[in-house]
């Protein structure tokens, strides 16, 4: 039987408009308006997320299917690697950015400069923020490499669970204040929803902190919870950050998640209070 979760966001007249969950034909040809941005502020507001952020960050994004036409109208093909900063107002919808770079695939460039910067000029427009883009050709498709989230998995742990709704108070008394501690734990037990289409969406978490030492039992509980849970990757990141301030009082945080792609397009954010992000490097579910 088809379980119904409460979706928050289902009377959100920002979302009204989406193609997202809509029957929609595929465009070969050029076509900025595709591109559909979110506000952010959407789930921010829900979350108590106003005025001066906790953290800074980046929305990183492969999109492993670019392909377009070349001034003599030959087929090229690339990776491209895109980094939205954490405070552009809208992020972009993800299936209007799949028909957006399908629409590049019958249209001829004179350059890959020239790509990268129509690319960069429309991502900007819609996300109404600073993103920066990178074009990897298949010459350095050699130097990609498959690794892992750095620290210590906690997926091991034998529990039992019997709810899979989502729930931030699993982080109830999940501290120990005598424990002061530095460590980086890892998941690939995230699971979330998409807030339209409720199609899921499978990631691995890496949270980075300085501060009471958490039960990672618990910690795990918590995020396992977010396995019915209906929510843009986005937004589930800032929800975890967020969570774990609030009730696991860490003094510096990082979470960062790297989902596995959909329509040849993974979304990977990364928001911290004491970092910078990483190398993009992709995982092996990627």
């Amino acid at each position: 039987m088809t379980q119904q979760h409460d979706n928050p966001y289902s009377h959100a007249s920002e979302l009204s408009g989406l193609t997202l969950g809509k029957s929609t034909g595929y465009k070969a040809e050029y076509d900025a308006t595709l591109l559909q941005g979110v506000p952010r502020s959407l789930n921010r507001d829900a979350i108590a997320l106003s005025g001066d952020l906790p953290f800074h960050g980046v929305d990183i994004w492969t999109g492993y299917e670019l392909s377009w036409l070349n001034a003599k109208g030959k087929p090229m093909v690339a990776i491209a690697e895109f980094f939205l900063s954490h405070d552009s107002k809208n992020l972009i919808e993800s299936k209007s950015f799949k028909l957006y770079l399908n629409s590049l695939n019958q249209t001829k460039f004179d350059s890959i400069e020239q790509l990268q910067h129509i690319l960069t000029t429309d991502l900007s427009q819609c996300a109404q923020g600073d993103i920066r883009v990178s074009i990897i050709e298949p010459k350095q498709f050699g130097h990609q490499r498959v690794v892992e989230l750095p620290g210590q998995c906690i997926d091991e742990l034998d529990i039992e669970v019997t709810d899979y709704s989502f729930n931030p108070h699993h982080l109830d008394n999940s501290i120990d204040s005598k424990q002061v501690v530095a460590e980086t734990l890892t998941s690939n037990l995230l699971k979330s929803n998409c807030l339209i289409t409720s199609q899921p969406d499978w990631g691995s978490v890496m949270i980075r902190y300085q501060g009471p030492k958490i039960d990672r039992e618990k910690l795990l509980r918590y995020l396992i919870s977010f396995r019915q849970h209906n929510e843009f990757h986005e937004q589930c990141v800032e929800r975890i950050f967020m969570d774990l301030k609030r009730f696991c009082q860490c003094t510096k945080l990082t979470v960062y998640a790297r989902y596995t792609r959909r329509g040849g397009l993974d979304i990977n954010p990364y928001r911290s209070d004491f970092e910078q992000p990483p190398q993009s490097q992709r995982l092996a579910r990627q």
